[in-house]
């Protein structure tokens, strides 16, 4: 079964909120605000063709983008999604594309408007169905602006339901048309009562059903990957310990038992006893057929002399795949050996974050990297994928492992790149580095714990400098190296921000990494933004045959 067979699947269990993406950093938003209605979308590039659509949408959402419907290459949606007879929201961009394809006048602004607005919400009495965007809502709301263009003329048919002192249409419907377009963004937390728009718009307008549910979820994919397995079929996957490869492989377990083969690398790049943890963990707890590999020599030897980040990235990589695909042809061979059907298939762990960042249009939600569980697997591969996550984003696969009853440990666990540490090491990656990294790391995460930000914080990491720093310790000079500690928040693992740690708890963490970790006489706090996630290419190259 192909991915597409798989994803298509989904849709008949689930009713579904087609996303167009036009470029806005705010689409990915719409998604995970739908998603908590209980509700299921999907996310495609706005220059999706309704012919080739492989599903029936209950609605569709236009985002917003950067593009203004002027440019000479603004992005346009395919007329024929007009000609379903389902309701249309379109946010900001997608607005005027409404208003462009029913005759209505876009202008620029006198000045671009980006901030909070306060919108008269405009009532029609005897048509109740264009005052259903806005049911339950005050006669005047706070929403969030961002935009260079505006109507300066409805298209013909249309109603104006929302207007500011400086938008004269900032929400329009056609009650026959069942269109409503809003100059403002309802995803973002800067309107209040955004969600509550989106969900009249998803529930009360497109009457979608709320049965997207953790629960609902597991049963069918359980029985949707018992389907496509068969009886006899044979899985291998790569784990890590992370709350992604856990879930994945916990779900397969319950699926198909022993016949789910998991492989857990050791690279030596790890943190502190972090496989004897993943094995009692996966194996131990949680039954599942797990094989740990020790090729730390052979990463660690492969390594030496080399500086480059994206080097060290290309031979981890590539080491991975040499090892991880000897193991899993072991395992195919005794799996014949003994009788049993050969491996066809490879679980992967792509989350629907991954997904969004590789179909999205231009704009700030482009395609920042390339995911190796949408778009790096070699095309003679001849393993089949299977993605049970696919569809979920990070938060949902937690509230996932809850229902699988997995411990708070594993659920939370902050997530740890494939090349581990070495990519938290600036220069050479040599076992003396790789010690420094893992202590200092060991105690960062310690002291967290103890001070109860574990769960606040989405991610924390220590890393190693290429610098040295001049200090006093006692009463010797030192001449020794510098750590520096990363700490974000973020609820979508799309956009993050440096968490501002109580100064006592940042204290203590600097403290105990100088005078415990040998050849560290510095410690320094990383308070830069990132608006993106650093994935790391794997490409997978399996040839059984």
């Amino acid at each position: 079964m192909s991915i597409q067979e798989q994803v298509t699947q989904v849709h008949s269990l689930y009713d579904t909120i087609l996303i167009l993406d036009f470029g806005s950093q705010y689409s990915h938003l719409i998604a995970r605000r739908i998603r908590e209605f209980g509700v299921y979308c999907e996310m495609l590039p706005c220059t999706q063709k309704i012919k080739g659509l492989q599903f029936e949408p209950r609605g569709v959402i236009l985002s917003g983008s950067p593009y203004s419907v002027y440019d000479k290459d603004a992005p346009r949606v395919d007329p024929e999604i007009f000609n379903l007879g389902i309701p249309i929201l379109g946010i900001c961009y997608g607005l005027q594309e409404i208003a462009w394809n029913h005759g209505g006048s876009v202008a620029p602004c006198n000045n671009r408007e980006y901030g909070h607005a306060l919108m008269k919400v405009d009532k029609h009495q005897g048509h109740p169905f264009v005052d259903r965007l806005f049911d339950g809502i005050e006669d005047s709301i706070q929403v969030w602006m961002s935009h260079g263009d505006q109507l300066d003329k409805a298209p013909e048919g249309f109603k104006v339901i929302g207007h500011t002192l400086t938008a004269p249409f900032s929400a329009i419907a056609h009650e026959e048309k069942h269109l409503f377009g809003i100059q403002f963004h309802p995803e973002v937390t800067h309107t209040p009562l955004g969600k509550e728009i989106l969900k009249n718009f998803v529930i009360n307008i497109c009457e979608c059903k709320t049965n997207w549910t953790m629960k609902s979820f597991i049963d069918n994919e359980i029985a949707r990957i018992q389907q496509i397995i068969g009886p006899n079929g044979q899985v291998v996957g790569a784990v890590s310990g992370g709350v992604d490869s856990t879930v994945a492989a916990r779900l397969m377990k319950e699926a198909i038992g022993d016949r789910f083969h998991a492989i857990l690398v050791d690279n030596g790049l790890m943190r502190l006893n972090e496989c004897e943890t993943v094995k009692k963990n996966l194996g131990d707890h949680l039954g599942i057929n797990l094989k740990v590999v020790d090729a730390s020599e052979i990463f660690l030897d492969r390594l030496k002399g080399v500086t480059d980040p994206e080097k060290k990235r290309k031979i981890i990589g590539n080491t991975f795949i040499e090892v991880f695909e000897s193991e899993a042809l072991k395992i195919d061979q005794e799996t014949k050996e003994t009788g049993h059907c050969r491996i066809e298939y490879l679980l992967q762990g792509t989350l629907y974050p991954d997904v969004i960042e590789s179909v999205s249009f231009k704009g700030p939600s482009a395609t920042i990297k390339t995911h190796h569980n949408v778009g790096g697997l070699l095309e003679d591969m001849k393993l089949k994928l299977i993605e049970p996550l696919r569809e979920l984003f990070k938060d949902e696969v937690r509230e996932l492992g809850k229902t699988l009853k997995l411990d708070d440990e594993l659920i939370w666990r902050h997530p740890f790149p494939g090349p581990g540490i070495a990519i938290r090491i600036l220069g050479e990656v040599t076992p003396s580095q790789v010690a420094i990294v893992r202590a200092a790391d060991h105690i960062y995460i310690d002291e967290i714990k103890k001070a109860g930000l574990y769960r606040k914080i989405s991610q924390a990491y220590a890393a190693l400098l290429p610098v040295k720093a001049v200090g006093v310790m006692g009463d010797k000079r030192t001449y020794e190296q510098v750590i520096t500690l990363r700490a974000v928040e973020t609820v979508d693992f799309m956009t993050a921000d440096w968490y501002s740690f109580p100064y006592d708890v940042l204290k203590k963490i600097s403290n105990r990494i100088i005078n415990e970790v040998k050849g560290v006489n510095r410690v320094v706090y990383d308070i830069s933004r990132n608006n993106g996630w650093i994935i790391i290419i794997k490409y997978v190259h399996f040839s059984f045959n």
